[in-house]
C-alpha cells in the first residue's frame, strides 16, 4: 500500500487532496512550493501544511526523494516548468501525475519530459471543483501507467477513471472541450444578469428559460454559477484560455473561449472573492450588490 504522496505546489487543490488521502490512512505527505516563504501566500501554505500534518521541503529534489508519488499542482502556465525541474530527480518506479488544467498537447510535452527519466507519467484531469470532494473529486487518467497509478490509489476511495492508455491528451481533451459549454454558461449566465437586472427582468427571463429547458432551474443555476464566477473567476480565466490553445491547436479559431475569458477577466477584476469574505454567495444577488460597490468605489 502506498505510505506516502508528494506535491508540487500546496495550494487550495493540493491542500484537499492532501488532506482527504490523510484522513483515508495515507501515512505522510510532503510538498514542495516556491511559495512559501512569500509574504502572504506563505502563511497560508504553511497554515495547510500545518492543519494536514504535510511536510514542507525545501526543493523539488528533496520532494522527488521523499516520494514514489508526486503530485503537480501548481497554475497551468508553470506545469511544464516544474515538470522541467523535477526531472532531474525523477527515476525508474517513481509516478509523476500532472493535475493541471492544460492543453492535451501541453500534457504530452510533460509527459515525455517525465518519460525521459525513466519515471511513469500519469495524465490526471480533475472534472470536479476539488473542495468539498478532496481526494475523492471525480478524476480521468491517461498513460499506459495510468492503470497501476489506479491500483496504487483505490485503497484510499478515489473515484478516478482509465479512459486512455496508448494516448497522453485524451483525458484532457474531455476537460477542454466541457469547458467550453460550461465555463461558457458561466459567463452567459453572468452577462444575462448583468443586463436583466437593470430592468427587474430576471423572474420573467429564468421564467422563460424554464419553460425552454423543462427540468433545469435556470435561477438556481444562475446562483450557482455565477458564485463560481464570483470566487473563481481568474483561475476559470487562466483555463479558458488553455482551452483557446487547445482548439487553435487543432485548426479551430477559439471565438466563444475567447469571449468567456474576457467575461471572466472582467469579473476578476473587482475582486469579488474578498469583498465577498472568501465565502461563496447563496445568490447571484450577492454577487451584482459587490460588482456594484466597486463600481461605487472606482467612480
Amino acid at each position: 500500500m502506498m505510505e506516502s504522496a508528494g506535491f508540487i505546489g500546496f495550494g487550495e487543490a493540493a491542500f484537499h487532496i492532501a488532506k482527504g488521502l490523510r484522513g483515508a490512512g495515507l501515512a505522510h505527505t510532503f510538498a514542495y512550493d516556491i511559495n512559501t516563504h512569500t509574504p502572504g501566500l506563505g502563511e497560508k501554505i504553511r497554515a495547510r501544511a500545518a492543519e494536514t500534518q504535510t511536510e514542507l521541503l525545501p526543493s523539488n529534489g528533496d520532494l522527488a526523494s521523499a516520494c514514489q508519488v508526486i503530485f503537480s499542482a501548481v497554475t497551468a502556465d508553470q506545469a511544464l516548468t516544474a515538470a522541467e525541474q523535477t526531472a532531474a530527480f525523477l527515476g525508474s518506479g517513481q509516478y509523476y501525475a500532472d493535475l493541471n488544467s492544460v492543453s492535451p498537447r501541453m500534457k504530452q510535452a510533460i509527459g515525455g519530459t517525465v518519460s525521459k527519466t525513466g519515471a511513469n507519467f500519469v495524465e490526471a484531469v480533475m472534472m470536479a471543483p476539488v473542495p468539498p470532494h478532496g481526494h475523492k473529486v471525480p478524476a480521468l487518467l491517461g498513460g499506459e501507467a495510468a492503470p497501476a497509478f489506479l491500483k496504487l490509489l483505490q485503497p484510499f476511495g478515489v473515484r478516478m477513471e482509465v479512459v486512455s492508455t496508448d494516448q497522453i491528451g485524451r483525458a484532457a481533451a474531455v476537460k477542454m472541450f466541457r469547458s467550453i459549454v460550461y465555463k461558457g454558461l458561466e459567463a452567459l449566465m453572468l452577462e444575462c444578469v448583468l443586463g436583466a437586472s437593470q430592468y427587474g427582468a430576471e423572474p420573467r427571463v429564468f421564467a422563460s428559460l424554464n419553460e425552454s429547458f423543462p427540468g433545469v432551474d435556470f435561477q438556481k443555476l444562475a446562483d450557482y454559477m455565477i458564485g463560481r464566477v464570483a470566487i473563481h473567476g481568474g483561475r476559470r480565466a487562466r483555463e479558458m484560455e488553455e482551452v483557446a490553445t487547445t482548439l487553435r491547436e487543432i485548426g479551430v479559431e477559439p471565438m466563444m473561449a475567447e469571449a468567456t475569458v474576457r467575461r471572466m477577466d472582467w469579473a476578476a477584476e473587482f475582486d469579488l472573492r474578498s469583498r465577498l469574505g472568501g465565502e461563496f454567495p447563496e445568490t447571484y444577488k450577492q454577487v451584482l450588490d459587490a460588482i456594484a460597490q466597486a463600481d461605487a468605489v472606482a467612480g
